[in-house]
């Protein structure tokens, strides 16, 4: 989703204060000026302000010198007296912008005059008494050698800025990337949002997801724009300054974000990533609590509280856009990636509306089998959901025709997954199939397949030959051998019982996501999905 801008609409919002090379507090720390004992007459938040320059003056006049961001150094001897001038001088000098007031006790002022603190205090403008004689010019040299020290830090920094994100530019890397480096620079989260304020990626650093989605009032945000096209906002959370300006390095990650759309020709890519990124961390659990993960499913309009929410895996070719179409028209939340063969996708329905096998059969196209994990209502729930629905299918092996299964209607497989870290199921799936792993391992055999087939058809072997893809001579001979090497009879029911569970728990057991997976639609956003 983009947007068509005129350049002259849109400004860059700034923050409370730009970053400054160096501040009155900065200042006032300098040993030179420490050698003055000064004693802070009106600080706070004043103490922040950028200093430009130093300019020294006894003048009751100097405010029409300056120019702004000036740090004034006076002695206050040519000041006026009158009570209404004083106040009148201070006012000009906070009207010309000066960053403070730095006034060195003694001949020419015993004291600072209450006018004068009244008038600093109240528009907030630094105000200092040095009770020590310093010598102006050495305070001088030193801050100019200071703010020149910082300017050429600054030079090297926008330089190196310049050559991290131009890289980025050129080697195409995807938005997640180049937040992740933007991140980095600033020491600070920061978050993608596109047009419609969904968060297509996020560094938090080592806050929480959820802590960092709820501050975002409170960040710095620039616009992905070029060419008169905006396409989203680039956010970054307060915090450390940075040499070259915060500002400066969340302009250089939007411009490398705009010239990734403009490569890409838009950004249909930013919701392809969110999605993988949802399900990838959600399948891999990567996630430091639930609520980071339901932060994120909220700014895509997926909603869990007071929904039937699902984990479902979709066979099939037919591409998922489709089924995020067909979604929004049904009012139906949807996020999907395409992981290894199958699309894998969370629904979230309106609790009025059941997932019926019609209705499921609708979203998902004709000629796919689908497989449905239980109902849930958080994320705990939705991620035992999909994992359940990822679980049956892996372990159907039917060629048959399109169909919806539910994890609901296979209690021992659901059983099984519930118990995927039981350290005691695995030992008994290691000590029962052990014979077999090691005979398939050493000699690429299929006896585990056709035990599988076995538990999936125990009272009709010709159907499970069948569907081992073996004569029903070979099946036997298959059988035989495995009831030799596990010295079993197979026509226990007790014993076939106890071998699916093996199956089951050794099938539950493997990875169930690739390290990345390739998402294949985009986040929809029904108008019914957020009631």
């Amino acid at each position: 989703m983009s947007e068509r801008q005129d350049f002259r609409s849109i400004r860059t919002d700034r923050p409370t204060r730009d970053d400054a090379l160096l501040t009155v507090a900065d200042v006032l720390a300098e040993p030179v000026l420490q050698a003055g004992a000064p004693e802070v007459i009106v600080g706070g938040r004043s103490l922040d302000a950028a200093v430009r320059w130093v300019h020294v003056s006894d003048s009751a006049g100097v405010a029409r010198l300056l120019d702004g961001g000036e740090l004034l150094l006076s002695t206050g001897a040519g000041w006026p007296a009158a009570a209404a001038e004083l106040r009148a001088f201070a006012l000009g000098l906070h009207q010309a912008g000066v960053a403070g007031i730095v006034v060195e006790l003694g001949s020419g002022q015993a004291r600072i005059p209450d006018a004068v603190v009244e008038v600093c205090a109240e528009h907030g403008l630094a105000l200092i008494a040095l009770t020590s004689e310093v010598k102006f010019v050495a305070v001088t040299e030193t801050v100019h050698r200071a703010l020149i020290a910082a300017q050429t830090m600054a030079l090297r920094e926008r330089q190196h800025l310049h050559e991290l994100f131009t890289a980025l530019s050129l080697r195409g890397a995807p938005a997640d990337v180049v937040v992740a480096e933007t991140a980095r620079a600033l020491g600070a989260p920061v978050v993608l949002e596109n047009l419609a304020r969904e968060v297509i990626a996020h560094e938090t650093l080592r806050m929480p997801v959820a802590e960092a989605l709820g501050k975002l009032r409170s960040a710095d945000r620039v616009p992905v724009q070029a060419r008169g096209v905006r396409w989203g906002t680039l956010l970054a959370l307060p915090g450390p300054a940075h040499p070259a300006g915060r500002l400066t390095v969340l302009e250089q990650g939007a411009t490398a974000l705009a010239f990734g759309c403009l490569a890409d020709g838009g950004d249909s890519e930013w919701s392809l990533l969110a999605q993988r990124g949802l399900i990838d961390d959600l399948l891999g659990a990567r996630f430091a609590s639930p609520d980071d993960i339901e932060a994120r499913l909220a700014t895509s309009g997926f909603l869990l509280a007071g929904r039937h929410c699902h984990g479902i895996v979709a066979r099939g070719t037919e591409p998922a856009v489709h089924l995020a179409y067909r979604a929004a028209q049904a009012g139906v939340a949807v996020v999907a990636a395409r992981v290894g063969d199958d699309d894998v996708a969370l629904l979230s329905l309106p609790a009025s509306v059941p997932l019926s096998d019609a209705l499921v059969a609708s979203l998902v196209g004709p000629d796919r089998t689908v497989f449905v994990g239980p109902p849930a209502d958080d994320v705990l729930g939705l991620l035992a959901s999909l994992r359940a629905a990822r679980d049956l299918a892996a372990s159907d092996r039917s060629d048959g025709g399109p169909r919806v299964r539910r994890v609901d209607d296979r209690p021992l497989e659901r059983f099984v997954a519930s118990l995927r870290d039981d350290h005691r199921l695995l030992a008994h799936s290691e000590r029962m199939l052990a014979p077999l792993v090691t005979h398939d391992r050493e000699r690429r055999g299929d006896l585990l397949e056709v035990l599988a087939a076995l538990v999936a058809h125990p009272g009709n072997r010709s159907a499970a030959a069948a569907a081992s893809h073996l004569s029903r001579s070979v099946f036997y001979q298959r059988l035989t051998l495995i009831g030799d090497l596990l010295d079993v009879d197979l026509d226990d029911g007790e014993t076939l019982a106890a071998l699916h569970l093996a199956l089951l728990a050794k099938r539950s057991a493997a990875p169930v996501v690739s390290p990345s997976c390739r998402a294949v639609s985009a986040t929809v956003r029904a108008p019914t999905a957020r009631a």
